[in-house]
């Protein structure tokens, strides 16, 4: 089911979430289920289960939507369920990002260009995977939302002070996306 995207300034998106117990089948599913309706109309390449206000380790990540600039990502779909960053890369790069929780602000950010990610994936098989260039990104973008983290804490200073305003606004409800979104 489509489920509202929590906004910058929602408290949902700045907690530490919970690990998702994967025997309940169940409601692992629906939840799943539900990023992935909620993804398909906000027509984003990434949410993690926070910005639908669901306190989850839980991600989905999908870079198919962005094969015309990267080619190498169209079959880029993973479920990401407690997943945990296990080795990341000493080097760094940097890519402009933006979110749905944030929308219409965007910034470079600086991360890590190569990591390996220890999770469950949607069948609930523990997986190990290794991630370079935009789809690291993704994945790393979706896993901070995870620990209360959003990509505007990690920009450049004078970033942070240019998107000051524009992040107030968001946080009153004074922005229009093209999807359901909430503040609580």
């Amino acid at each position: 089911m489509v489920q509202p995207i929590y906004l910058y300034g929602s408290e949902v998106l700045r907690q530490e979430a919970l690990e998702m117990d994967i025997t309940n089948k169940e409601e692992v599913a629906a939840l799943v289920q539900d990023l992935k309706d909620t993804l398909a109309v906000a027509d984003g390449c990434g949410l993690a289960a926070p910005q639908i206000g669901v306190s989850k380790r839980v991600v989905l990540v999908d870079g198919r939507g962005m094969v015309d600039v990267y080619d190498y990502l169209k079959d880029f779909l993973r479920v990401m369920i407690n997943p945990v960053i296990i080795e990341e890369s000493e080097t760094k790069c940097q890519y402009n990002e933006g979110c749905l929780s944030v929308p219409g602000i965007y910034a470079d950010v600086i991360r890590p260009d190569k990591i390996t990610v220890e999770y469950y994936n949607e069948d609930l098989e523990k997986v190990t995977e290794t991630f370079d260039k935009f789809a690291c990104r993704i994945v790393q973008h979706e896993l901070s939302h995870l620990d209360g983290g959003m990509f505007v804490d990690i920009v450049a200073p004078i970033r942070k002070k240019i998107i000051a305003k524009k992040l107030q606004n968001i946080a009153k409800g004074k922005v229009g996306t093209h999807y359901r979104s909430k503040i609580k």
